[in-house]
């Protein structure tokens, strides 16, 4: 679904907003990494940003694939603006479940992307989410256009890998 009444931008237009549900097997998580690539290619990333969006994108797909409950669907919402592309995935998870962020995999995300957030949340504070109180695990990512980085974000993240 695309959705161009979303909220205003930061450079005050609206952000288009694309969301998807897919199933977390081996056969519709591709999708979800190609859809990935085709936002990037009509933003026009350049080819090395394009396929770091598509592994990040994978790798926070695997990630929430090992915290999921039971054989719920992943959603992912692609926001786009004139800054770039931001991506939220979330799965529906047991009360208490975090996104692990200790390990290589995490620290890969973190150099593929501008700006990446792992956390729990509840349907009510997700996009595309039902409204209730039920625990969700949460991968928001940033990806931002050349020249268009928020200052804050210019010096770079300050990544730690847990032993």
């Amino acid at each position: 679904m695309v959705d161009s009444r979303g909220a205003l931008a930061q450079d005050g237009r609206r952000a288009e907003r694309l969301e998807l549900r897919v199933p977390i097997t081996a056969m519709q998580l591709p999708a979800v990494r190609a859809m990935a690539g085709d936002l990037a290619i009509r933003m026009d990333y350049d080819l090395d940003s394009v396929e770091d969006l598509r592994l990040a994108v994978d790798e926070a797909c695997a990630t929430l694939a090992n915290i999921v409950e039971g054989d719920a669907r992943m959603t992912v919402v692609f926001e786009t603006t004139r800054s770039g592309l931001h991506i939220e995935a979330w799965v529906p998870t047991a009360e208490g479940v975090d996104v692990p962020r200790d390990g290589f995999g995490w620290a890969v995300l973190a150099t593929l992307v501008d700006a990446v957030e792992g956390r729990p949340a509840t349907q009510a504070e997700v996009p595309g989410g039902d409204g209730s109180g039920s625990p969700v695990a949460v991968i928001a990512m940033d990806k931002y256009l050349p020249g268009q980085r928020p200052p804050e974000l210019a010096s770079g993240q300050n990544l730690s890998v847990a032993r």
